[in-house]
């Protein structure tokens, strides 16, 4: 993952201007540690921050046209870069870059182009012929990119929300599938699949057919000039990555430079669900395993980085960054720049353990779109900026634009849970790749429950963070929350510690209104909370939380261990004593 900023039409366009454009792009080099660019023209800057993973030695940014005058600074890749370079044969390219189609595609398209790109992506372009300049987010906001205007009348386009925080009166999160005109002077949006109508579709399942779907989309996303590996949880998702990606890996380009022996990485508490599960599919596809440990503590003790790079204080979101930006430093330091990752499969196919009570099939079908229109501000979110903080770019294959439109224009009965027909949830994923003559993965990982990421790798993580943050935030602080926090009010002490830290970083009325709010169970959204009237009292974004779902509920009784608290915590506050947190028992583990 790169960085890009772009401030266009400054009233300033002094040195210290170019200064200040410069050191507030710095801010991102931690998504790009491998070179920085600017382009200044009059009073329009374009920053970069790379991280090489397609022509390391060429394709520095920004990149141009032919002659120079269309300039553009892109975070993402371009995965049908080759076929789109095969239709500009009358453009020369000056690099190896995928994103480099962007510049010349706009010269022979207009803004009308976006739709041909398969992949994910951010980007600014500047047309210096007349000044105009464009912005775009993928269709489904795996790459972020927020949007802001200055007092002076500048618009802003930055990755994170903390290059542009400091100089822009508004901002707010760039919608993903949508484009931005300097023509128009707003925002439209160009991605217009047929489920983002929330209309019931009727095609009937047909198993090989998303099978297919889903292994071109892992492929497609082999594309890459350094080593790379799966984010491996030993759930179904990251699996299904690893036994695809595994199976067709010799048959690439990479594998001809870094070898066919796929590496997976997974991290979790000592003994967790995820860990013995993931080593177990590890030996069965034969992968180079690597497996990290973290304590309770230690990821306590990283809960303000966390916090500064996913610029968020949803609960949820902070439970599952922890441990995976825990992990992409390890994986980083073993040389590794690029990771597939298993996000998306539960929003489309309805994964989540709340989704067993849907009470019918429009139901389930409108709540998986509705989560597929927020993935940029919770999975995506967490996905890219937890491993881009250590310079790692994640890939995420459920999310290939053509997988989900196919899956998604499937009759959403066959993806409801029938337990009477033995369908678990992702029945329909699950069968498409249950294979007796070339088996994908034992049965028993095929048919694995669901378990989300803060849970698996360790049950006593999220308990260890709730006792944690009872100790930081008293019983009044939490009965006044609504006057100090008035918008997106937190609930528990846990959401209140967030929070604090959070409003330190970013203390401006536009940062706190980018996270979204609202009653959840088990992640689900808040039209969802409906569905069974015992969830509104145990709104818990827990899969655990799904009571009766999970067969590692709440009724489990855990054992108790200590944990020194760190001495100076993440908001500052002085603690002294210990921590009580629960850990899983080993019927629950």
């Amino acid at each position: 993952m790169c960085g890009i900023l772009a401030v266009l039409g400054c009233a300033d366009v002094s040195l210290a201007k170019r200064a200040r454009i410069i050191e507030l792009s710095r801010r991102l080099r931690h998504r790009g540690p491998d070179w920085s660019g600017i382009h200044c023209f009059q009073d329009c800057y374009l920053a970069h921050q790379r991280l090489a993973i397609m022509d390391p030695a060429s394709g520095d940014q920004p990149l141009y046209n032919e002659d120079k005058t269309v300039v553009v600074t892109v975070n993402g890749e371009i995965y049908n870069h080759e076929e789109l370079r095969a239709k500009l044969q009358s453009h020369k390219f000056r690099t190896g870059s995928d994103c480099e189609v962007i510049a010349h595609l706009y010269e022979e398209y207009g803004e009308e182009f976006v739709d041909m790109l398969d992949g994910m992506f951010s980007f600014v372009l500047l047309d210096t012929r007349d000044k105009s300049f464009i912005a775009a987010r993928d269709a489904i906001g795996i790459t972020p990119l927020y949007l802001g205007w200055g007092l002076d009348g500048s618009v802003w386009f930055s990755s994170e929300m903390k290059a542009l925080s400091d100089d822009c009166e508004r901002f707010i999160s760039f919608p993903p599938g949508h484009i931005y005109s300097s023509k128009t002077g707003g925002l439209r949006r160009w991605y217009n699949p047929p489920w983002y109508s929330e209309s019931i579709p009727s095609t009937p399942y047909d198993p090989l057919a998303l099978r297919e779907a889903f292994e071109k989309a892992v492929i497609k996303r082999l594309m890459t000039d350094v080593p790379f590996g799966v984010l491996l949880s030993g759930g179904l998702d990251s699996s299904l990555v690893a036994a695809v990606a595994s199976r067709h890996l010799a048959e690439t380009k990479v594998a001809k430079q870094w070898g066919s022996q796929l590496h997976t990485f997974c991290i979790g508490l000592e003994g967790s669900p995820d860990l013995r599960a993931a080593k177990e599919v590890a030996d069965y596809l034969g992968t180079l395993h690597h497996e990290f440990h973290f304590t309770v503590q230690e990821g306590i003790d990283a809960l303000e980085e966390v916090i500064y790079h996913t610029e968020t204080y949803d609960v949820t979101t902070i439970r599952a960054s922890t441990p995976m930006f825990l992990m992409s430093r390890k994986i980083k330091s073993l040389g590794v720049k690029m990771v597939l990752s298993g996000e998306g499969s539960d929003e489309i196919f309805g994964g989540y353990l709340y989704f067993h009570k849907a009470p019918n099939k429009e139901e389930f079908h409108r709540e998986t779109c509705r989560k597929i229109k927020a993935l940029h501000l919770y999975d995506c979110l967490r996905a890219n900026k937890a491993t881009s903080a250590w310079g790692v770019e994640a890939r995420v294959p459920f999310l290939d634009k053509s997988f989900i439109n196919l899956a998604m224009d499937l009759d959403p009965e066959w993806k409801m849970v029938k337990r009477d027909l033995g369908r678990i949830e992702k029945w329909v994923i699950r069968n498409a790749f249950d294979d007796d003559k070339q088996p994908y993965l034992p049965k028993h990982i095929l048919y694995r429950q669901k378990e989300q990421f803060s849970d698996g790798v360790g049950y006593s993580w999220i308990d260890g963070l709730k006792d944690y943050a009872s100790q930081h935030v008293s019983d009044a602080m939490l009965m006044n929350a609504s006057f100090v926090y008035p918008e997106n009010t937190p609930t528990t002490k846990e959401g209140y510690f967030y929070r604090t830290i959070f409003e330190k970083f970013f203390p401006k009325n536009a940062a706190r209104s980018t996270v979204p709010g609202g009653p959840s169970v088990a992640c689900s959204t808040a039209k969802a909370v409906e569905w069974d009237a015992a969830w509104s009292k145990n709104l818990d974004p827990s899969g655990r939380a799904a009571l009766g779902v999970h067969d590692a509920a709440y009724e489990d009784v855990p054992e108790k261990t200590t944990v020194t608290a760190n001495p100076i915590a993440a908001n500052g506050f002085a603690v002294t004593g210990a921590v009580e947190f629960a850990t899983a028992s080993p019927a629950s583990a």
